[in-house]
């Protein structure tokens, strides 16, 4: 490494306790943090102290390592490590770093393991041609990488419609009518909207199942924690209820918020499901997703405590929603309109962003 990086010190260290930590700003404030790109936030402190850009920064303790395009300032423990090449570039970065990375896999960090001498001496694999440093292979090769999940995202876009997010002169009267106040609504009890879906009891317990899908294990099961929808285990789908395109809901958590499943799931303990039975409609994806919010206003923690068991269908069920109507019954169209002019709206950057980044990488690799 030494033949390839300069490894240096920060030009001053900014005590995190001693600065002004801010969401937006000029420079970042990089520290032995394994997310977020090291960067904690942003401070505002003097220039001259700044780190040179395109340099990777290197959590000495954390073997923490990640590529910084603009100058930045940095915590306790940082290394900078500067290229000595002049083609060393965000392209080819990652590559680099994905080899130091193997290097470090086997080290035991603190104490004098991150000492300037051994991270000199260390030795990394790189891809070459004629004897030299292959820079268009390595930038060819992290390109691809990149692609991989653009297209996977670019894939889903299409096969689920949401490529397209030009609005409909529907959505936009719709969208219009809602922010002029041209809609009616009327308040609906949730128990005459709803009905409890009843499941079989599993006969496992959370801390028998894994975390993670397998084989046997590959139904997400549903418990009372409100991160990720609340499906944090996988069981066997034997003997199992299964279910999909309901609402599930929590009912012994921090945070009682009903979540649209749309995917198969059964419930595992403290949380449970309901089902649209009203006017014997069937409700559409987009229609559940306009219920979901509406249920979530009644279930704020500011207004019901966690002792209340808000979340129970005994309590839930007599909670009272609004919804939009047409001739004194809920507005199905209008719904379902709403929410596609929603999704719209928010996928669009998504789109451009998709398209940009596809035709940017493509070019790369033509290259």
């Amino acid at each position: 490494m030494g033949d390839l990086f300069e490894v240096n010190s920060y030009k001053k260290r900014f005590d995190a306790n001693k600065v002004e930590v801010l969401d937006n700003g000029n420079y970042p404030y990089v520290v032995r943090m394994g997310s977020n790109n090291g960067q904690k936030g942003y401070i505002n402190e003097d220039e001259q102290f700044l780190n040179e850009g395109n340099t990777i920064s290197f959590g000495q303790d954390t073997a923490t390592m990640f590529y910084q395009e603009k100058p930045y300032f940095t915590g306790d423990k940082i290394k900078i490590l500067k290229s000595k090449y002049e083609r060393f570039n965000k392209k080819n970065a990652h590559f680099f770093m994905l080899s130091m990375t193997r290097a470090f896999s086997s080290f035991s960090w603190g104490g004098s393991s991150f000492n300037v001498k051994i991270l000199e001496s260390q030795k990394i694999q790189l891809p070459t041609k004629d004897g030299k440093i292959d820079f268009e292979f390595m930038e060819s090769f992290v390109a691809e990488l990149e692609a991989e999940p653009i297209g996977e995202l670019e894939a889903y876009l299409v096969a689920t419609g949401l490529k397209n997010y030009t609005l409909t002169d529907k959505e936009k009267q719709v969208l219009e009518d809602f922010e002029n106040g041209k809609i009616k609504f009327k308040e609906f009890n949730i128990g005459k909207l709803f009905e409890k879906i009843k499941t079989i009891k599993l006969p496992f317990k959370a801390s028998e199942l894994s975390k993670e899908a397998t084989d046997i294990c590959i139904l997400p099961c549903l418990t009372s924690s409100f991160q990720n929808q609340g499906l944090n285990y996988f069981a066997p789908k034997d003997k199992a209820t299964i279910l999909k395109n309901v609402i599930s809901i929590p009912s012994n958590s921090d945070v009682y918020r009903a979540y649209f499943q749309s995917r198969e799931f059964t419930v595992l303990s403290d949380a449970y499901a309901i089902s649209w039975i009203y006017d014997d409609v069937k409700l559409s994806h987009n229609q559940y997703l306009f219920t979901v919010p509406c249920i979530n206003k009644v279930t704020d923690l500011q207004i019901y405590s966690y002792k209340n068991k808000l979340g129970g269908w005994n309590v839930v069920k007599h909670k009272y929603i609004e919804l939009p109507i047409k001739d004194d019954k809920p507005d199905y169209k209008i719904m379902e309109t709403f929410i596609s002019a929603i999704q719209k709206l928010v996928i669009k950057d998504v789109v451009l962003y998709t398209d940009k980044k596809l035709a940017a990488t493509k070019s790369e690799v033509n290259k």
